[in-house]
């Protein structure tokens, strides 16, 4: 973890606790792993009696193994990598990805991806509406505005990488597509860990919560990912209400809208503090403002960010205790 300068005005109060905050982040931080962070000829402890793994930002030199980028050490069993800082996305194939389409081409959509290229969504590689497994026919290329169109947001995993190193994306599945009734959010993709889970569905706020790969998150109203054969056997039904209830499909509650500012605050936040964007300290910070009284409007304000950086001292001082 690096913490960030906080560019905010800072009473002389809140200037105290935040320092506090930050000595007891890093105090904490150099104890747990004493070489979480280093710079380039930074010396990275390892028993040389186990064999290890010698992966990227390191190169072994006279027997010692030393830190080739600036960033933190990370150990994955007998593999020894650094991870760099601040650096754009450096995708991996079956990394979930949210993005922006740019241009509707023929048989494919450009996404960007905050990466060095934009991504490519084939229309082969893409789920259709009607749920159905079938080849694309020149229908299909006509009607792919239907689908996406430029300044959409959508959801999708990585598939491969072509030969001029633009990536290839894949939505094979009803829980990736186009992402409506929410706001897109961009962090550093750093901050954003790869996991077993990047869907995440927020019962209590109901709440779609999307933390993509490339450091791009969604926010926004659940929606029910219902199976294609469902979707038939209904249709009828739906065709004869929608007429009277179209208007009310299309309206997000307005407490559902301010969920998602709240949440989308919080990130914010967090993404100015420096901090790891993961689930459990998105919710723990949206009950904190909550706990707290603090207004929405309030929450990209000097009291909040320090006050997020003392709870988080605190759970990470708990957190280490268990």
């Amino acid at each position: 973890m690096v913490m960030r300068k906080l560019q905010l005005p800072l009473s002389q109060t809140q200037k105290v606790r935040f320092e506090r905050a930050i000595e007891r982040l890093q105090s904490l931080s150099s104890t747990a792993n004493s070489d979480a962070s280093v710079i380039v000829t930074d010396s990275i402890p390892v028993n040389h009696d186990d064999a290890f793994l010698k992966g990227h930002g390191t190169s072994e030199v006279d027997g010692e193994l030393l830190a080739t980028v600036c960033g933190v050490v990370e150990r994955v069993d007998k593999l020894v990598y650094v991870r760099t800082l601040r650096a754009r996305y450096k995708p991996e194939v079956g990394d979930i990805v949210v993005g922006r389409v740019i241009e509707v081409a023929q048989k494919r959509w450009r996404v960007e991806l905050n990466f060095t290229q934009d991504g490519v969504l084939m229309l082969s590689s893409m789920n259709m509406p009607d749920g159905i497994q079938r080849r694309r026919t020149s229908v299909d290329e006509l009607n792919m505005r239907n689908i996406f169109v430029e300044h959409d947001v959508v959801c999708a995993e990585v598939r491969n990488f072509q030969h001029d190193g633009s990536l290839q994306l894949q939505a094979r599945s009803q829980k990736y597509g186009k992402l409506e009734k929410g706001q897109l959010l961009k962090v550093d993709p750093y901050l954003v860990k790869r996991s077993k889970h990047h869907f995440h569905y927020v019962e209590s706020l109901g709440i779609d919560l999307i933390i993509g790969c490339n450091g791009f998150i969604w926010v926004g109203e659940h929606v029910e990912v219902r199976d294609p054969m469902a979707i038939d056997d209904q249709k009828d039904e739906e065709m004869i209400s929608s007429s009277s209830t179209g208007k009310e499909q299309n309206h997000i509650p307005v407490e559902t809208r301010q969920t998602i500012c709240r949440i989308g605050n919080v990130i914010r936040v967090l993404s100015n503090l420096g901090f790891t964007v993961t689930l459990e300290v998105i919710i723990e910070t949206v009950n904190l403002s909550n706990s707290k009284n603090i207004d929405i409007h309030d929450m990209l304000g000097s009291e909040f960010h320090v006050v997020v950086a003392e709870n988080e001292a605190e759970r990470r001082r708990t957190k280490r205790k268990k």
